[in-house]
């Protein structure tokens, strides 16, 4: 949730006041979505929004009014995979029509009953039912009908990859477990490591869930299934644009909201800041892009794509989002938009440069610094080495910097009754 706040207002955690999956982004949030509408477009939001928590025996067409505030005129909501055992949206409601309902909820009981390390089978839904497929087909059904003047602005939010790991069948068959990627091992902190920063580190590589290399083997085959299959419908809208004579004049941005450490560091799933979790993929394809398929080295952020989407639109950015247009980027790849990016997540910062990643907890001390150049596998935290305090010093006046400059919102939490 705070991730994709910050996607489509371009503010920060300690801006739009979501440090955690809860909560909402505001219903008067100055969002992309907002203005290419007032520019024109006809906007449409299919899938997972996430923008608010999903309560209990609420269905999503409650929320429509909230969506449509944030700038979304057509609102195809669907939850997220686990919410979907507990909320009713349009989703659920085809599933209720057609008879599989029971069997999606049902495998979801017996999974949280199993538990995440030992749920690790394909999804019994019928054959083109999975979350995914209900989201990608929509999707393609939504552009093959569309008829409209205006330019349009479409957001598609895939529930998948997400765990757990419940590909179709056909896609499960695809991996072999045996031919995956060992997990990142755990590293105890050296003795130069201040306590707290230790403890915390010991902390974070605490494994709950009993995992084994077979189990994060097996747990990655059926991610990365999840993954290709997501990928699979990615491929399919494009055929879409590509048969409505549309793609050559559309930008297409595809990001995710977090990774997942599927097993690194004696971990699964996102909210800490070790590369598999917060390195996200970003891809950005403007119309008749003359450097595609190139890939730019430097630091990004998902702030960047709130004026990104704007620029591609022809709209000029606000002074109150934060981010950088990737466009002046992906002409020239080899440009650097940022010297540092950062992240937050329940109440800690992280700060990334091209070279250094330094974490600090909610009173500013110092969790974590990484040299990615030489550790790209964040093995050994320098916090506390000799050599270092000349970097950890520089970092943290950029991090004083970019709270001053970013400044703080007073949060309203409007949004509509449900």
């Amino acid at each position: 949730m705070p991730a994709r706040s910050t996607a489509l207002s371009g503010l920060y955690c300690h801006n739009h006041g979501q440090w955690n999956n809860y909560g909402h982004l505001e219903s008067d949030a100055d969002t992309y979505a907002r203005r290419l509408r007032e520019a024109g477009y006809h906007t449409c939001h299919i899938g997972k929004s996430h923008y608010y928590a999903h309560r209990a025996g609420i269905h999503l067409n409650a929320y429509r009014p909230f969506l449509q505030a944030l700038g979304w005129t057509d609102v195809l909501e669907t939850t997220g995979p686990w919410a979907t055992t507990a909320c009713d949206s349009i989703m659920t409601d085809h599933w209720r029509k057609i008879g599989c309902l029971d069997t999606f909820r049902e495998d979801y009981k017996r999974r949280q009953q199993t538990g995440p390390a030992r749920a690790l089978w394909p999804s019994p839904m019928p054959p083109g039912e999975h979350a995914d497929d209900f989201v990608g087909r929509t999707a393609v059904e939504y552009l093959e009908r569309y008829d409209r003047s205006e330019p349009l602005l479409l957001f598609v939010g895939f529930g998948g990859p997400h765990e757990p790991w419940d590909p179709p069948p056909d896609w499960a068959e695809r991996y072999d477990p045996s031919a995956t990627d060992p997990a990142l091992p755990t590293t105890e902190p050296g003795p130069w490591v201040p306590e707290p920063a230790a403890a915390h580190q010991r902390r974070l590589q605490h494994d709950p869930h009993g995992l084994t290399p077979e189990i994060v083997a097996k747990i990655r085959a059926l991610y990365y299934a999840k993954i290709s299959h997501v990928d699979s419908w990615v491929g399919r809208i494009l055929e879409a644009l590509q048969r409505r004579g549309m793609l050559e004049d559309t930008a297409v941005v595809l990001w995710s909201d977090h990774g997942e450490m599927a097993g690194d560091k004696g971990r699964l799933y996102k909210a800490v800041f070790y590369e598999s979790s917060v390195r996200v993929p970003l891809i950005v394809r403007p119309p008749r892009c003359p450097t595609a398929g190139r890939v730019a080295e430097g630091v990004a952020s998902l702030a960047d794509l709130f004026p990104t989407v704007l620029a591609l639109a022809g709209c000029e950015a606000k002074e109150e989002a934060f981010g950088r247009s990737l466009l002046g980027t992906v002409r020239d790849p080899a440009a650097r938009l940022h010297d540092a990016v950062f992240s937050e997540i329940d109440h800690r910062t992280m700060i990334r440069d091209e070279r250094f990643k330094l974490v600090l907890d909610a009173d500013g001390a110092v969790l974590k610094l990484y040299d990615l150049a030489e550790d790209p596998q964040e093995a050994v935290n320098l916090v506390g080495r000799d050599g270092t305090a000349e970097t950890v010093a520089r970092l943290r006046e950029r991090v004083l910097a970019w709270h001053l400059a970013t400044g703080y919102r007073q949060h309203r939490k409007r949004m509509p009754d449900v």
